[in-house]
């Protein structure tokens, strides 16, 4: 398991990795559209990538390719909040087909999940980092090959401190 401490640093398998958490900072009451990168244990659900511009990494979960029109429902007024969706959609929704390279690896981190609350935060993953490690909209961000390094590495949870 990995540890993300207050120092935004995250720590796994006796390394330290630079990241970058969501412009709201940390919480542990995470709501849709705070900005927030919620306190907790995050296990990893599974890997998605971008065929066309990667190789599937390596990963100790389930990976598989992304398409133009997959998706996440970020609509906590629709019954598929906080899943992966098929584009065209009705609901408010991520693309995770994007033109910039942040989805290019996405780690799904368990938020919200089991069950879903209306509410509490949707599409909390591991991407990649923006140029100058900027923040998220609530997702934990690093760079590329420390991201790929990490999923090798048999990356299972991260617990976020808050």
């Amino acid at each position: 398991m990995a540890q993300l401490g207050p120092d935004g640093l995250l720590r796994f398998q006796g390394g330290v990795y630079r990241c970058a958490i969501g412009k709201g900072g940390r919480r542990a009451d995470k709501r849709e559209g705070d900005g927030a990168t919620p306190v907790g244990l995050l296990p990893l659900r599974r890997v998605l990538y971008r065929a066309d511009r990667l190789t599937p990494p390596r990963a100790a979960v389930p990976v598989a390719p992304i398409a133009p029109d997959d998706g996440w429902c970020d609509d906590p007024t629709h019954a598929d909040y906080n899943t992966h969706i098929r584009l065209l959609h009705s609901a408010r929704h991520e693309e995770l087909w994007r033109a910039d390279q942040i989805y290019d690896v996405i780690g799904v981190l368990g938020w919200n999940d089991a069950p879903v609350a209306r509410g509490r935060g949707s599409a909390i993953f591991l991407h990649l980092a923006r140029p100058g490690f900027s923040p998220t909209e609530g997702c934990i961000a690093l760079e590329q090959l420390d991201l790929l390094r990490i999923l090798a590495e048999g990356l299972m949870a991260i617990e976020v401190m808050a």
